[in-house]
């Protein structure tokens, strides 16, 4: 091996130490906790998002679904025509019928509430385990995090000086 490659391995932080890899497994582990209850009812994780962000009552427009569930508007748009099949979600005028708001039908909302119950009750047992002033710190952390990385230009600000490696 080249001293470049082997100067280059030595110097990245180990893969555990990898802050995307810890958010996706904490992630992934978090909401195994959940889907095991979307599951029953025949929801994907995606579809129980975009019903919870509609589970307030307040009709919101697709961007702002895809905003808050993280997801991308074409995902959203697909996620919307399935649960409109299902009769979960319907489509109401918006503000002067320029955009399409979208809520929970009665059914939509029945559903949520049952979930919702469910959902409680596993935050409350993470709360119990992790501790409920760490979880709320961990959350804070969280969107900190968010909009600090949002806020930054692409990165590296300074691009570092790459040697040439030769096979």
């Amino acid at each position: 091996m080249q001293d470049a490659q082997k100067s280059a391995r030595a110097k990245i932080r180990g893969f555990e130490a990898a802050l995307p890899i810890a958010l996706l497994r904490a992630r992934a582990s978090t909401a195994h906790k959940f889907k095991v209850h979307t599951d029953a009812v025949g929801l994907t994780q995606p579809q129980w998002r975009v019903i919870r962000a509609l589970g307030a009552g307040e009709p919101l427009d697709v961007g702002t679904i895809a905003t808050r569930c993280a997801l991308l508007q074409p995902s959203v748009s697909r996620l919307l025509k399935s649960l409109h099949e299902k009769g979960l979600v319907e489509t109401l005028s918006g503000p002067e019928n320029r955009r399409r708001e979208l809520a929970l039908t009665p059914e939509g909302q029945r559903l949520f509430d049952r979930i919702a119950i469910i959902s409680e009750a596993v935050y409350r047992d993470i709360e119990d385990a992790y501790g409920r002033e760490d979880l709320e710190m961990l959350v804070r952390m969280l969107h900190r995090l968010r909009e600090i990385t949002d806020a930054m230009p692409p990165l590296p600000l300074v691009m570092p000086k790459l040697e040439e490696t030769v096979e």
